[in-house]
């Protein structure tokens, strides 16, 4: 532990075990600790089921309905994989894609007037779909098109819209898409939480409907893919590809103090020791006096013995309630898992609700969530403080991470890691620097 590191990491969330990974390909010595005595921290897969009584403090133990503890994984943050999004071009170039297998979620769900309507994932479907009148499909086919024509760099199919300036709100209007299509779009497709969009420059909605087209026609049934095993499979898996390079992991270490001299980090004290570091990445828990709180996320994992209703039965599926439906600013998402991926007893369901707290009473905020999953076995609800950091790292070279938001994918996430990466070396990131070279031990890869 007495040893000089080029970066020390605090906490084995994805983030920070993508960033340890990244920086031990680039050749950095690295240390990563934690003081919980297993992979994840917020972004952990709990396991057995009874540690996840004992972690709300639920009293006794799980009924024998449930099965037995082991089988079940249950993530503490709800999230999918957009097919063709950041995180999976990052597991591919890294190819941590080797350690996990993933299963592609069966269907993606929009609640409407008090029920739920499978998101179109084919032109058929679209058709078909009662979604929409006949004349907005067409209108909506339209769009659509455009849309997958576009290309900021050919002017010709902009068809007169300028994509940093034109709001999005415009462009529905040149479509003459009604209010309908316009929330099935912005939350369904291009995954808003808000109506913030309609009024900002339409590109970054363009983009969004892009990378839910393009990975929706990966694999045909929803954009998501979700890991067996659970979600805790992706920070251990990047955990694996930093000690491949070297980098030293070390879990239940208590961390009594980060060493700052002259206003820069110079180590870590953990157990009577320091080892020192000219750079370190952290969670906000580790750094609560250069972060500041942004809002609350309120999360609620609901066990079920069955699939949800008017869904067609499917063991994993996603329903955005948009926020217009219900009253509310932000969306409400409820993200399906079950037996068929290794994180559940067989025959149950995991049902997990989230979104962004808006008032004093955040369990009264998911009714309407709650009541399209009825009857629940069992619930675990947490409301979680959401941080972001106050510096940036210039001076301190401590580079804070935020805290996983209400999102249903792991696009912000990525976009963090990006923004950090960035901080730390001063260059933009690029995904070909993450192409790793060692095989493992055991020569599994390529």
């Amino acid at each position: 532990m007495n040893e000089e590191y080029d970066v020390i990491v605090l906490g084995t969330g994805l983030t920070e075990c993508i960033l340890s990974g990244i920086m031990s390909v680039k050749g950095k010595k690295v240390l990563h600790m934690d003081r919980n005595s297993y992979y994840g921290a917020e972004s952990a897969s709990i396991t057995p089921l009874e540690d996840l009584y004992k972690r709300f403090s639920l009293p006794g133990k799980p009924s024998e309905s449930m099965g037995k503890g082991r089988d079940w994984n249950v993530d503490l943050i709800p999230k999918f994989l957009m097919a063709n999004g950041q995180l999976v071009r990052m597991l591919l170039i890294t190819k941590v894609t080797k350690y996990l297998d993933f299963k592609v979620i069966e269907g993606s769900y929009v609640y409407k007037k008090g029920k739920i309507y499978k998101v179109p994932s084919t032109e058929a479907e679209a058709l078909s779909s009662s979604l929409m009148g006949l004349f907005e499909k067409r209108r909506f086919k339209n769009f659509l098109q455009f849309v997958a024509k576009y290309d900021p760099e050919d002017p010709k199919t902009m068809e007169g819209i300028d994509p940093t300036k034109t709001p999005m709100r415009d462009v529905f209007a040149k479509f003459s898409l009604g209010q309908d299509v316009m929330d099935f779009t912005g939350h369904s497709l291009a995954l808003h939480r808000t109506d913030d969009y309609l009024d900002q420059p339409c590109l970054d909605t363009i983009k969004r409907i892009k990378l839910y087209s393009e990975s929706l026609a990966m694999h045909g049934k929803s954009p998501y893919l979700y890991p067996l095993y659970g979600l805790g499979e992706l920070p251990q898996g990047f955990a694996r590809l930093s000690a491949i390079y070297g980098g030293t992991y070390m879990l239940n270490k208590p961390i009594e103090e980060i060493v700052v001299e002259d206003g820069k980090v110079v180590g870590v004290k953990s157990e009577g020791e320091i080892a020192r570091c000219k750079q370190l990445i952290c969670d906000p828990s580790y750094a609560m006096d250069r972060a500041t709180k942004v809002g609350q996320v309120i999360r609620a994992i609901c066990i079920l013995n069955h699939p949800i209703a008017n869904t067609g039965d499917v063991n994993s599926c996603q329903i955005i309630i948009p926020q217009s439906q219900v009253g509310r600013k932000h969306d409400i998402y409820v993200c399906l898992v079950s037996f068929a991926h290794n994180v559940a007893a067989q025959g149950k369901y995991i049902a997990i609700i989230s979104t962004t707290v808006e008032t004093g009473d955040p369990e009264k905020e998911i009714d309407s969530a709650l009541e399209l999953i009825k009857p629940i076995e069992q619930k675990f609800v947490s409301v979680s403080d959401q941080y972001a950091p106050t510096d940036m790292g210039t001076d301190s070279q401590m580079f804070i991470s935020r805290t996983y938001d209400a999102t249903t994918h792991f696009e912000t996430t990525c976009d963090d890691i990006k923004d950090i990466y960035q901080r730390m070396t001063g260059s933009e990131f690029d995904f070909s620097e993450m192409e790793r070279t060692k095989q493992d031990c055991f020569g599994d890869v390529e």
